[in-house]
């Protein structure tokens, strides 16, 4: 399994394409898990993609991703990232190096967003690009 990436993407994410698009564009997590696994049959990675809107299930495939041991594992815990300290907790508790993704940049948004526990403990965070934060990601965890 090194040679797999786990994707993990949190709360609302499901809505992606519906929910206001105008932060968070129109593609939907489908149409970025087909280009991620485009992207990844050209790098000779596998990709486990997967949604959950429960923080446990994000911690979970945390440990699951680390047991294996993935490659890496890219994560867009949504607004966990503002609020969950057990997921800080699990990425510190792991050897698999973890990539904070975000569609929107953070820090130009509320300023309860500036502030992330998941960042905190991540290897590195690519923001603001839209769905190609994920490809961004995909590429520095080819790389690592």
């Amino acid at each position: 399994m090194a040679d797999t990436v786990f994707v993990l993407n949190g709360p609302n994410l499901n809505l992606l394409g519906l929910r206001e698009p105008e932060i968070y564009g129109s593609d939907t997590l489908d149409d970025i898990a087909g280009r991620l696994e485009d992207q990844g049959r050209e790098l000779g990675l596998q990709i486990d993609m997967r949604q959950s809107n429960h923080e446990g299930h994000l911690i979970d495939w945390l440990h699951e991703a680390n047991a294996l041991p993935a490659k890496a594992v890219i994560l867009n815990s949504g607004a966990f990232t503002h609020t969950s300290i057990a997921l800080y907790d699990a990425i510190k508790a792991i050897k698999v190096p973890v990539i904070e993704v975000h569609l929107s940049n953070p820090h130009t948004r509320e300023s309860f967003r500036h502030k992330s526990f998941v960042g905190m403990a991540a290897k590195g965070t690519v923001a603001g690009f839209g769905a190609l934060s994920y490809t961004l990601a995909l590429d520095a965890a080819a790389k690592l």
